[in-house]
């Protein structure tokens, strides 16, 4: 059997009910996995760090993909592989609260490399608006747990890809496992991807499967639909 990628995203996919909290059976399937060969690897909103760590202790893949695709965290020495500009992001965000009545407030996170992270208090679709025409070359996702600008053109689907480059690995034999508004672009470049139960709509309708049960209880289930595969 040829070894497998799972990239699995972590907040609502690995977690217990959607929370913080690691599914611990979950992350037990997933270190067997590994231990079979497989790779598995985190892609996250949260910062690559946290992405790396967590696979450390969890005895996964040395290799988390984090800012949405904007920093890979990887290595038996943690290094970093920056593919955003925290720079343009900054400069987004100051315009942003220099226009908008509304509060705009960074929200307070692990630190991040290459992406503002902002607390979900304003109208998103207009302040792209307000980006767009201004010529700002960044994007405004929302990851459910909050706003997240980031470079244009950087996004999980982009951030795989180049974590598959790291790894020598194929598109192909890899698994996409998610829940929320960032994962679709993963899901657009991985079509073997799996959508937990308290995905939102959009993501279920591009998703190959979708599972009944809800966070790191449907990616248990997920992964026992395709067992075949490993």
């Amino acid at each position: 059997m040829k070894k497998k990628v799972l990239a699995v995203d972590i907040d609502g996919t690995i977690t217990l009910n959607g929370f913080g909290t690691i599914h611990l059976k979950a992350l037990e399937k997933l270190r067997n996995l590994k231990n079979d060969g497989h790779h598995v690897i985190f892609v996250t909103g949260r910062s690559s760090v946290e992405a790396y760590i967590l696979s450390m202790f969890g005895g996964l893949t040395l290799l988390g993909v984090g800012e949405n695709g904007g920093c890979i965290t990887h290595g038996e020495v943690m290094t970093h592989k920056l593919l955003g500009n925290k720079d343009e992001c900054q400069n987004a965000f100051s315009y942003l609260k220099g226009i908008i009545d509304e509060p705009i407030l960074e929200k307070p996170v692990f630190p991040r490399l290459t992406e503002v992270v902002l607390d979900r208090t304003f109208d998103i679709q207009n302040a792209q608006k307000l980006l767009d025409e201004k010529g700002f070359n960044v994007g405004l996702f929302d990851s459910g747990y909050a706003y997240h600008i980031n470079s244009r053109g950087i996004d999980k689907g982009s951030g795989l890809i180049k974590a598959l480059e790291m790894l020598n690995s194929d598109l192909e034999d890899t698994i996409a496992l998610g829940d929320s508004e960032t994962d679709v672009p993963l899901f657009r470049t991985v079509k073997n991807n799996i959508a937990v139960n308290n995905s939102i709509p959009e993501l279920k309708e591009i998703a190959k499967i979708v599972t009944t049960k809800n966070s790191g209880e449907g990616l248990l289930e997920g992964l026992d639909m395709i067992s075949s595969e490993f």
